[in-house]
């Protein structure tokens, strides 16, 4: 270990800067870890200056990360966690789940289906507690502290692990009510005449569809002057519901709608680009009992919701 490691190898003093960040009092964090306010003062000015940085700005009151000491809290509560599961692991084996755990999915996926899901999951294992972020842009995960993402189809950074959980078809639909209002396209070409609801990304608008029939292709750009626009999937699903315009949705945030018919399918045979559902984690040599134990559960709900939607995944239309 080199000089600069061996004067940061000091855990005591990374879990006060963490408790201190989280109660925002480095005197409660001294409290919680039976320190003085003496002793913790002097903790935390020497892993400042054993990082060669501020970690917090001080006033008589306030205490505040810095930009650096926001960077470093989240290695650290990473780092304190597996150091945390790995002791779990080798003193009780596999059996205790708990901890904290962060959840990303896309906003009308987590809230429509996945929320429910957790609580179900949290309800089983009481010492976990859990974190639901919400978006439709995919997380970089070390960055966004999260532990486990829901995401449909597979993704470009290769540094994460994709498990595939459930098969997922992309497809247009529209409500009854927007229906007897416009119609019902028969042909790709007659969706010129239709509103659409479109979602919106750092990328840019998702107007642009392509479809496949029988060995056939069409594509489609939808006119952003005949659509609503939002970067969330949830208010794009209700929007749809109140009959605003035609969207593509996944069948697992409107898989229950077709079911209940307050949507409908549009040109079912024509197929989009399928985007499995997939569950992203960092590569790690040690996996969390938690997420361990959530992916397990998980795969166990996709499983039972897919039996569900079997007609609209596949061709059975």
């Amino acid at each position: 270990m080199n000089q600069e490691l061996a004067r940061v190898d000091n855990l005591g003093d990374i879990r006060l800067f963490v408790e201190a960040a989280a109660l925002g009092s480095l005197t409660a964090a001294g409290r919680k870890l039976d320190l003085s306010p003496a002793a913790a003062s002097a903790r935390l000015v020497r892993l400042e200056a054993a990082l060669g940085t501020q970690l917090f700005e001080r006033t008589t009151r306030s205490l505040r990360l810095t930009d650096e000491g926001r960077t470093y809290l989240v290695h650290c509560q990473h780092a304190l966690q597996t150091l945390d599961d790995a002791h779990a692991a080798l003193h009780a084996g596999r059996e205790i789940v708990s901890g904290k755990l962060r959840v990303s999915a896309t906003s009308d996926f987590g809230r429509h289906l996945l929320r429910e899901w957790l609580d179900t999951f949290n309800a089983q294992h009481p010492d976990v507690s859990i974190a639901l972020v919400l978006s439709d842009s995919l997380s970089h995960l070390l960055q966004d502290d999260i532990d486990l993402a829901i995401r449909f189809g597979v993704p470009a950074d290769s540094t994460m692990i994709a498990k595939r959980m459930a098969p997922n078809r992309r497809a247009l639909c529209a409500s009854p009510a927007y229906i007897e209002a416009h119609g019902t396209p028969k042909t790709v070409d007659e969706l010129e005449q239709h509103r659409f609801v479109l979602l919106t990304s750092a990328a840019g608008v998702a107007n642009e569809w392509r479809f496949t029939r029988d060995g056939g292709s069409a594509t489609f750009s939808a006119s952003a002057n005949r659509a609503r626009e939002t970067n969330d999937g949830a208010v794009a699903r209700q929007w749809t519901l109140e009959g605003r315009g035609i969207a593509m949705k996944s069948i697992w945030d409107i898989g229950d709608d077709l079911r209940a018919g307050r949507l409908q399918l549009l040109l079912p045979e024509w197929r989009s680009p399928d985007a499995p559902v997939n569950a992203l984690f960092q590569r790690r040599q040690f996996m969390a009992p938690r997420v361990r134990a959530l992916l397990d559960f998980l795969g166990e709900r996709f499983a039972d919701k897919a039996r569900e939607f079997e007609p609209y995944l596949h061709d059975q239309l």
